[in-house]
């Protein structure tokens, strides 16, 4: 019973770790990344569809995107979902692709993403907090059913709490590492 109560745990933690490095990779830090058009959705055909799937995304430099439609023919919508979209960068067309030039980012800019940056991490940690105290109940709840014993619900919380700061610990290091990656000049 304590060993599935650890596990189902950590899994909900190591998901809470996933949805943080999703998030940080929507973060621009100044570099291109295919992971930035990640939520843009086009219209086509009458439906919303990722734009992952409708061009090939490419990096060829350092600052810039390249995103080759599949179908030539969308173009102008993908450039209309982008210029709707929140990224805050203005797509140059040339008829076959489209190229989005990644400014680089003023001082100002990165501090703001760093705390943006840093809000996000600590939104993972409230919800690693809060998979702990599921645990912790769920724990409480086994020993008062005599699933298991006093000593035995005792070492469970402290594993439940160990498995607790290695995963805080995981998200102070993606968030540091995240963070220097956009003070970086």
């Amino acid at each position: 019973m304590s060993k599935e109560i650890i596990a189902k745990a950590q899994e909900r933690m190591n998901q809470s770790h996933q949805s943080l490095a999703r998030e940080f990779s929507h973060i621009r830090a100044g570099r291109a990344n295919a992971s930035l058009l990640d939520r843009i959705s086009v219209e086509y055909y009458g439906s919303p569809t990722p734009l992952n799937q409708l061009a090939g995304i490419t990096v060829p430099e350092a600052r810039v995107l390249l995103i080759t439609p599949f179908d030539k023919s969308i173009l102008k919508d993908i450039e209309r979902a982008l210029n709707a979209s929140d990224l805050g960068l203005t797509p140059q067309s040339d008829g076959t692709v489209i190229r989005l030039v990644i400014p680089a980012l003023t001082e100002e800019t990165r501090k703001n993403l760093a705390k943006d940056v840093k809000k996000v991490g600590e939104n993972s940690k409230v919800a690693i907090r809060n998979i702990r105290r599921d645990a912790m109940d769920e724990a409480k709840k086994a020993e008062k059913a005599k699933e298991i014993t006093e000593d035995e619900l005792k070492t469970l919380e402290k594993d439940i709490q160990k498995v607790t700061d290695d995963a805080i610990k995981t998200i102070d290091k993606m968030t540091a590492d995240k963070e220097k990656e956009l003070l970086e000049v």
